[in-house]
């Protein structure tokens, strides 16, 4: 049974400034945790579930803390609208403080504001081989329940970083940066690609002017119809699968 205390601290983990300062972050659903014990399972420091979920899943419990709950306790701390059998308490992961674009394909987010559109680049990357995001200090956070169960586990395997995106680019020498606009050049035109920079802009408002400047290839999807412009987890995809090889 769980105590008024630490259903409390649980719930606390849903507001970005508490996991900050504790280091930790939520992840829901039976899916989604199982994809993360087996991916760093010592990241995964609790989990509270109904009995018949840790009775499915005790060969993937080994050496993690499991709490047995009740679905009415589940509710109590539950982020989502509809609780589904467990919930995980996850160390945040570590991440260099300075990441190279030097013989890697850098996905960079400016300004990518809602959280289920950085959740679902997350996912992509992951299905492209991606294995590092920059963002910009104003996107989503990573931990924002959102954000998780948006990647579906693949916020284990993609770094993502924040920084100030003019002062990393500038400092990314002899890579070739590509900036998804739609004044740019056909992407299924473009070579395949094994290093590069890709940058996708902001949901309403694209990349910025002073981001844009230091692209030196601008790329495009072709339009064939009348939509004014493509989801950025959309657009994140479809470029992916024409630009890499």
């Amino acid at each position: 049974m769980l105590v008024k205390q630490k259903i409390k601290y649980i719930q606390t983990l849903g507001q970005k400034k508490f996991r900050e300062e504790e280091g930790l972050f939520i992840a829901e659903g039976p899916k989604l945790v199982k994809e993360l014990l087996e991916a760093d399972a010592a990241s995964v420091k609790e989990v509270y579930a109904l009995q018949d979920w840790i009775d499915e899943n005790k060969k993937s419990l080994n050496k993690t803390v499991i709490i047995a709950i009740s679905e009415i306790e589940l509710e109590r701390i539950s982020q989502l609208t509809t609780p589904n059998k467990v919930l995980a308490i996850v160390q945040q992961y570590e991440t260099d403080k300075i990441v190279s674009a030097k013989d890697n394909i850098t996905l960079v987010l400016d300004d990518v504001q809602d959280p289920g559109n950085l959740g679902t680049i997350i996912r992509i990357a992951d299905w492209f081989g991606v294995r590092q995001i920059v963002c910009s200090n104003n996107s989503a956070d990573m931990y924002n329940p959102k954000v998780v169960q948006s990647t579906m586990g693949s916020i284990a395997r993609v770094k993502v970083f924040y920084t100030h995106l003019e002062e990393w680019l500038a400092d990314q020498k002899n890579i070739n940066i590509y900036a998804a606009s739609l004044d740019g050049e056909d992407v299924t035109t473009i070579n395949k690609i094994r290093e590069g920079i890709i940058i996708i802009g902001n949901e309403s408002k694209g990349i910025s002017p002073s981001i844009l400047s230091l692209a030196a290839n601008k790329i495009t999807i072709p339009r064939i119809g009348e939509a004014e412009s493509l989801n950025a987890a959309v657009a994140a995809g479809i470029i992916l699968s024409h630009i890499l090889t």
